[in-house]
């Protein structure tokens, strides 16, 4: 059975993809201007989002569906640990906290967990494709940015058991052209794929408010005046 999962992703996403990228907080990044306190507090929440992504996957590891794109080499909980702790310190459980856009994102992935597991494919295509496909660019830019040596507080771009990138991202979008899957699930997956960038949007746009004070009113119109096309990934899915 082929229910062309991998292309309606793509094509379904298309619109919500190039809405994420247009986020102030992203079209500055992408421009190199990125800013320690809000760089690390989107690391905080991330930590959050992926460790609920990454208990409920391996919850669901032997389920019909989930278990054909369970790919544990993908899981960012330990890469992020590493960076809080660079950039908060060895103490660092004891001072993030999920930002109420992360705590709705960490409910969603739960809720859908406990009634709706297959749609956990949306969440995961969503972050992990894109993070496989503009890692190594997010990487570079936030070193050169923020001033980073290699190997310091960028270990959430790495991924050591993937030697193959791009075979990879092939492998796994066949992986989800063969879920055993009607139609009407996959446009369930679609439409909460879509829902998955608007979680997204929400954690880039809490930080605008610390980068605005950083870099100043004037300096992030200037960046985010004008609209672009999709182009490359933080959060999102090629």
């Amino acid at each position: 059975m082929s229910s062309n999962l991998a292309t309606k992703l793509r094509e379904g996403t298309k619109k919500a993809h190039t809405m994420a990228e247009n986020v102030g907080f992203v079209k500055c990044f992408l421009k190199g201007v990125v800013e320690k306190t809000s760089y690390r507090k989107l690391v905080s929440n991330l930590y959050f989002v992926y460790s609920a992504m990454e208990e409920e996957m391996d919850r669901h590891s032997t389920h019909p569906i989930l278990s054909k794109i369970y790919f544990p080499q993908l899981n960012r909980k330990n890469s992020l640990e590493q960076d809080l702790y660079f950039y908060y310190g060895s103490n660092w459980r004891e001072q993030v906290a999920p930002s109420k856009a992360a705590q709705d994102y960490v409910q969603q992935i739960r809720n859908i967990s406990a009634t709706q597991p297959e749609l956990l494919v949306a969440h995961s295509y969503t972050r992990y494709i894109g993070d496989l496909s503009g890692g190594q660019i997010l990487k570079k830019i936030a070193q050169r940015a923020m001033n980073l040596a290699e190997g310091q507080g960028t270990a959430f771009y790495e991924f050591p058991e993937i030697p193959d990138e791009k075979a990879f991202k092939a492998n796994y979008r066949q992986a989800l052209n063969e879920l055993p899957i009607d139609e009407t699930t996959a446009d369930r997956i679609v439409d909460e794929a879509n829902a998955t960038f608007g979680m997204n949007m929400k954690l880039f746009q809490e930080l605008e408010g610390n980068l605005i004070k950083a870099i100043g009113q004037m300096l992030f119109n200037t960046l985010t005046r004008r609209r672009t096309a999709g182009s490359t990934e933080l959060a999102t899915a090629e």
